[in-house]
């Protein structure tokens, strides 16, 4: 039986939708991460961390590899790089002239806008 579109997206949308995830997306749009660095950068629990790799990986969004004792993960596609870009405009559209503002965490640990 074929899904719908609509219900596709709806889908990827939803499994989107943990700021975890989100933030492991963006993280990986550098390049192949070891779990060990992506637990420093996202300074969650390493539970939390593997659930959402979990069902990241489960989607087909991430790939993983075992380089020694290591796992290794990387995005699947550049398509999420683009989807991630998008998102970033539409909230900037829709914040705009709003007293919200959006941050990227930085590399040294400061926020910028």
């Amino acid at each position: 039986m074929s899904v719908p579109l609509y219900r596709a997206k709806a889908d990827l949308f939803r499994m989107l939708g943990h700021p975890v995830r989100i933030r492991v997306l963006e993280l990986l749009q550098a390049g192949p991460m070891a779990v060990r660095e992506l637990l420093a950068r996202t300074e969650v629990e390493s539970s939390t961390l593997s659930q959402q790799l979990a069902a990241l990986h489960r989607s087909g969004i991430v790939i993983s590899a075992r380089e020694g004792s290591t796992v290794v993960y990387a995005v699947a596609g550049s398509e999420v790089g683009e989807l991630l870009r998008a998102a970033r405009r539409i909230l900037t559209e829709l914040l705009t002239g709003r007293s919200e503002l959006l941050t990227v965490p930085q590399e040294d640990g400061v926020v910028a806008p």
